[in-house]
């Protein structure tokens, strides 16, 4: 859902504006009355005389600032036998709130409930029966349009920054690279010298974010401040035409480090993540497209424990055309593509990216039988280790003990038993880095280029 600033409820996917939005719920409040009765015509003139005089009035605000010196619905005639009292329209329920007060009946916020908005208007909070609506718009909308939404992290995912501080003397040569590069309208690498960072484009993104657009509906979303964020969004969308307003922040979030779909204005089925960190998708990891981290800085290797020089360092970076978002864009078309298939029989309505997605991770591993040795603990349920988990999301099975059935053997030593039946019995013997390879780049990766390394001991 495109939700511009300016207009916090204005959708480019429903087509509602604000002022439609306030006009839709007055429009509600007079078919509710009962026209049939009588004694009650004269009072509906009222109601209707005043109507056509609020929305007159609601039809200039064209942002909330212009509420915000302005009462949203003014006191109202209501007749209730022979006796008259003003008297609030007080809405059941309230779809929102503007500075505390109820974008439609003007009630002071009490309880706090709903959901804030605050990447579309620091002083918005949306009500969930607003939010399901509005939902809803937007999924009829996206469907008609033929688009998913594209939910993007920002570190590790599309980019790599680092401060000046971090900079080791072996990056010392891209300061200079920089000043050099400051008129190339291609430069993916960035001084930010009002937050003390460099900042590296991913290889790939503009080509991502331009190809991703034209069937994708996107947002940023990053455990990062606001402030740096929106540094970020001027790099990777200097024209405002992927993003607008949807950038979401770390202050916008609802659970502590955590990211959630809940302040997202959009159906959960439509919704594809790129992000390197499962962990702050809980919630949602049936939608996630996890990412290999981009490590450019010799700072991101520290900060991940990598003992290992960066691509920096090395003066080296991702390829382009088989890089981490050109694999990515691969799947995300063909998530796409199975999703609006015409010669599918079910209503696209009821259709949902996660099983695709679940379908598309399953077929890379498929038909591979796998065993463990010296990977983890022999202490902890080997089912619970991240990568038994991982194989069997791509589709491999995995047992503890080897049988005839068993392709590949898991190793980080070529000593243990396991290790030698695999050689013997002609079997794959490979490094844990097989799986991982093969999980981020979504196909099954050549097993002669993942070997093991340094033998240490005869066991298991």
């Amino acid at each position: 859902m495109s939700l511009a600033v300016e207009s916090p409820l204005q959708s480019s996917s429903s087509g509602e504006d604000f002022a439609a939005f306030l006009d839709s719920e007055l429009d509600l409040a007079s078919s509710e009355s009962s026209p049939n009765e009588e004694n009650v015509k004269n009072d509906e003139e009222i109601d209707l005389q005043e109507q056509r005089s609020k929305r007159q009035k609601l039809e200039g605000f064209d942002t909330l600032e212009d509420l915000e010196t302005e009462t949203l619905v003014e006191p109202i005639e209501e007749h209730i036998g022979t006796s008259t009292a003003g008297k609030y329209v007080i809405c059941p329920p309230h779809p929102g709130f503007f500075k505390g007060l109820c974008i439609r009946c003007g009630q002071i916020e009490e309880d706090g409930s709903g959901v804030a908005f605050g990447y579309i208007h620091k002083y918005l909070r949306l009500g969930n029966v607003e939010i399901e609506r509005l939902r809803g718009a937007d999924l009829k909308n996206l469907l008609h349009k033929k688009k998913l939404i594209l939910i993007l992290d920002l570190d590790h995912t599309l980019l790599n920054s680092t401060c000046f501080a971090d900079i080791t003397s072996d990056e010392e040569y891209l300061f200079r690279q920089i000043d050099g590069m400051k008129d190339d309208p291609d430069r993916s690498l960035f001084r930010l010298d009002t937050m003390h960072m460099l900042t590296k484009l991913r290889p790939f993104v503009h080509n991502f974010l331009k190809e991703a657009s034209s069937f994708c509906e996107m947002y940023i979303y990053t455990m990062a401040e606001r402030s740096y964020a929106m540094e970020i969004a001027k790099l990777l969308d200097p024209d405002k035409v992927y993003f607008e307003s949807k950038v979401i922040t770390q202050s916008d979030c609802t659970q502590r480090h955590q990211k959630g779909l809940d302040v997202i204005l959009g159906a959960e089925s439509l919704v594809v993540i790129l992000d390197d960190t499962e962990a702050v998708w809980h919630r949602h990891k049936d939608n996630l497209i996890q990412m290999e981290r981009y490590h450019f800085f010799a700072s991101s290797c520290r900060q991940f424990g990598f003992n290992a020089k960066s691509l920096s360092q090395l003066m080296k970076d991702e390829r382009e055309s088989d890089g981490a978002l050109a694999t990515a864009l691969k799947i995300l078309k063909r998530t796409h593509q199975m999703f609006f298939d015409p010669d599918v029989a079910s209503d696209v309505s009821t259709r949902d990216v996660r099983p695709l997605l679940k379908g598309i991770r399953q077929e890379i591993l498929q038909g591979c039988r796998i065993v463990f040795s010296r990977v983890f603990p022999s202490k902890s349920p080997a089912q619970d280790h991240p990568i038994w988990k991982m194989a069997e999301r791509l589709g491999a099975t995995c047992y503890t003990e080897v049988d005839p059935s068993v392709t590949h053997i898991i190793s980080t030593d070529t000593g243990t038993q396991k290790a030698h039946w695999a050689a013997q019995k002609k079997k794959f013997l490979v490094s844990p880095h097989w799986i991982e390879a093969s999980n981020f780049l979504w196909q099954r990766q050549k097993e002669e280029d993942f070997p093991i390394s340094n033998p240490r001991s005869r066991n298991s």
